[in-house]
């Protein structure tokens, strides 16, 4: 019984599935505005580890060699991409804004995550049967142009959850400048195939009936995720090259090559059958916040820029609960010999004695604090001497936990009881 009551829950679930546009060059279009236009690829070594639309469509491929981009692409400009920290910390940042809507996020590398958004869907369909309205649209595109069928509640729930994804991705857009494509389905492994139907900026949703067809437009075993390098080599020895070959194969010969559970657990996929949960993901490493401008060349606006940084980003790590142990300052310089940009940063421990106010009442913390990037600010720039910045940049990380309020302590209970405007008292 208590399986079937399983499957009928996982059945009725809604599961976003949300992956960044271009993720890398995205964040170096926003970081230098001056690129949005122009054709960029991202290098790490000797490859193009991913690139913006304009460069696509100069014939420029994700993991390209440089050379080869090159050659393709005489104008493309490569932006270093071997320092990972702007990436990470963007990418929190969007797990961060996904988990203010909805508790169950499951961070997929950088650039995906996937959203349980079973509960919130049920609410709106609640609150739709009680307004006595049946009528909702769908937001973005429909796998295979699916008729939807207004009395079928997987549908409604479907297209309900449609509605959400856009808000999601509205809400990316408008608080982090990001755009990326959505796939809503009945769980993870069918709302990841799906996400990429239609590219770049816009979502898909899957209906069951067309589950199928989906799984069988993939022409290879290795396009169904969660079937790794060397499965995929096993299964293609026995002749296994796509989903349908899997399928008709004989689950008790699979069994005896890979063991009961692969075995099992890889069929249930070339069906679209997944019923893992969508597993929060844990803390994010930082905090960071940043502005850009098109000058700032006085030390009395740098102060400003970073005063005005400061109290958002110290509430925000009052509300996660752990205190930052370092604290980072990042600069991007204008060289009007060059025409270039350049970007600097200096990091440094925070002192004890301003670590324990972290969370008690933070308009105690932003004088010291800013003092300290004064400092870090001067390491990196000759005061003197006229300067031309154009981002600053404020980061906490070396998060660790509060010593008293362990997760599980009375102490840490009360914390998030306590209202967060409140004195802290």
């Amino acid at each position: 019984h208590s399986k079937s009551a399983s499957a009928r829950s996982a059945a009725c679930r809604v599961i976003l599935h949300m992956d960044l546009d271009c993720f890398y060059a995205q964040v170096e279009m926003i970081r230098n505005p001056d690129l949005r236009d122009k054709p960029l690829g991202v290098q790490q070594k000797s490859l193009v580890v991913t690139c913006n639309y304009e460069a696509r469509k100069l014939g420029v491929k994700k993991l390209m060699s440089v050379k080869d981009a090159k050659e393709k692409c005489p104008q493309l400009i490569l932006v270093n991409g071997e320092d990972l920290t702007p990436y990470r910390e963007m990418s929190y940042k969007v797990t961060e804004l996904l988990g203010e809507f909805c508790p169950l996020v499951e961070r997929l590398g950088f650039d995906e995550n996937f959203v349980d958004i079973t509960e919130t869907v049920e609410k709106r369909l609640n609150q739709l049967q009680q307004s006595g309205c049946s009528r909702v649209c769908v937001s973005g595109h429909v796998y295979n142009n699916q008729a939807i069928n207004l009395h079928d509640t997987t549908h409604v729930r479907l297209v309900i959850g449609s509605q959400i994804a856009e808000e999601f991705r509205e809400a990316i857009y408008a608080r982090l400048g990001l755009t990326g494509c959505a796939g809503v389905a009945s769980n993870k492994l069918l709302s990841k195939l799906v996400s990429g139907t239609f590219k770049p900026n816009q979502q898909t949703v899957l209906l069951p009936e067309s589950c199928q067809d989906l799984i069988r437009s993939l022409d290879h075993i290795q396009k169904l995720p969660g079937i790794g390098y060397k499965t995929t080599k096993r299964l293609e020895t026995l002749g296994v090259r796509n989903a349908c070959d899997l399928q008709a194969f004989p689950s008790a010969v699979l069994a005896k090559e890979l063991g009961v559970p692969i075995a099992q657990r890889i069929q249930n996929l070339s069906y679209g059958e997944d019923d893992s949960p969508v597993t929060p993901s844990g803390p994010p490493q930082s905090f960071s916040d940043e502005d850009s401008f098109k000058k700032c060349s006085s030390e009395v606006e740098v102060k400003e820029k970073i005063e005005e940084l400061l109290p958002n980003l110290l509430d925000r790590i009052c509300k996660d609960g752990r205190q930052p142990h370092t604290v980072r300052l990042t600069i991007r310089q204008f060289s009007s010999t060059d025409k270039w940009f350049n970007r600097e940063s200096r990091q440094c421990p925070i002192p004890p004695h301003l670590i324990q106010k972290f969370g008690k009442d933070s308009s105690n913390v932003i004088s010291p604090l800013v003092d300290i990037l004064m400092k870090l600010f001067r390491k990196m720039i000759n005061v003197d001497l006229p300067f031309h910045l154009t981002l600053l940049s404020v980061c906490f990380s070396n998060l660790k936990d509060l010593p008293s309020s362990r997760k599980g302590s009375i102490g840490f209970y009360l914390k998030q009881m306590s209202p967060s405007s409140g004195s802290g008292k």
